[in-house]
């Protein structure tokens, strides 16, 4: 059990979809797995666990992420082996274009999300960098196992050209069953999606999917970038909100969750910033001190230089 067959006899087609795709490269496969498989990954699908649900603010949330797929059940082992074989890594190549695809094994950041009622993710460009390796981050590979899935219940996976600007472009996918969406990563790749919104009689739902990120050990020049964390941009003020109109109860709520997670995003990107600052004056310490004590003459003129240079 692997990628559909019938996909095999496309994928010149998909690759000229993905090349000439707006705002950034990217297809659209439906029915991706093979249909057994897919049903097979929806019923071992791992229960929703807060202990998984902790989000990069350190509060628990409605999005649990299990990056140990070969836990979960022998199916999904498979399924972790197997989107790391070079069989698998060719066709994506083929898709896409991008040669020497490295898969990750550890899956960070990627496995199984599942979203609750109320969840919301906001546009974003992911890491560019799994710096445990130092290798670049090419792609996102995300497959859906929603069954059924409304379109008015929200969760849809929305791309942008630029959530900072007036003039921002979305498009906008159903995250139904067995649907696979591959795209570039980079630092144009904004997405996220819209607030997932069950009716009653649908709350035992969640908006579930498998993430599988892969990477590069080069990237072209154009397109690198210093390594950096996800960067997110909140979501505009609602449309009702406007000037001269009274403010409803549900205008001031909506407006309180976008100002704490402002705040939240805001707090943080400055502990980020300290502790990489930490991390750099106990690196120049280190180097100091092993210099000092290993090359001492190397040491007495290297600090003529610096004075010399200040």
């Amino acid at each position: 059990m692997s990628i559909n067959k019938l996909i095999f006899n496309n994928l010149t087609k998909y690759q000229a979809i993905f090349n000439n795709a707006k705002p950034f490269k990217h297809v659209v496969v439906d029915n991706f797995l093979d249909h057994d498989l897919a049903l097979l990954l929806l019923q071992d699908f791992p229960e929703f666990n807060t202990r998984k649900a902790m989000s990069e603010v350190g509060t628990v949330g409605k999005k649990a992420v299990n990056e140990d797929l070969y836990s979960i059940s022998d199916i999904y082992n498979y399924f972790a082996n197997w989107v790391q074989s070079k069989e698998f890594l060719d066709k994506i190549t083929e898709i896409t274009g991008i040669d020497h695809l490295i898969p990750d094994p550890t899956f960070y950041g990627g496995g199984t999300h599942e979203n609750l009622h109320g969840q919301e993710l906001d546009p974003h460009v992911d890491f560019n960098m799994d710096e445990r390796r130092w290798h670049h981050r090419r792609l996102n590979i995300l497959i859906y196992l929603n069954q059924e899935w409304s379109e008015e219940w929200g969760g849809l996976l929305e791309l942008h050209s630029d959530p900072r600007s007036e003039d921002n472009e979305i498009i906008s996918f159903l995250p139904c069953f067995n649907r696979c969406i591959i795209f570039e990563t980079g630092e144009y790749s904004w997405h996220g999606f819209n607030q997932i919104q069950l009716p009653d009689e649908q709350q035992d739902r969640s908006r579930k999917s498998l993430s599988i990120y892969l990477y590069t050990k080069e990237r072209p020049v154009e397109d690198l970038a210093p390594s950096h964390t996800t960067f997110y941009v909140p979501r505009p003020l609602p449309d009702s909100i406007q000037p001269g109109e009274i403010l409803k109860s549900e205008d001031y709520e909506a407006m309180r969750i976008l100002l704490k997670r402002r705040d939240d995003l805001i707090l943080f990107y400055q502990k980020r910033e300290l502790e990489d600052s930490k991390s750099l004056v106990s690196l120049k310490s280190h180097i100091k001190r092993y210099i000092s004590t290993q090359y001492p003459q190397v040491w007495r003129y290297l600090k003529i230089f610096l004075l010399k240079n200040k």
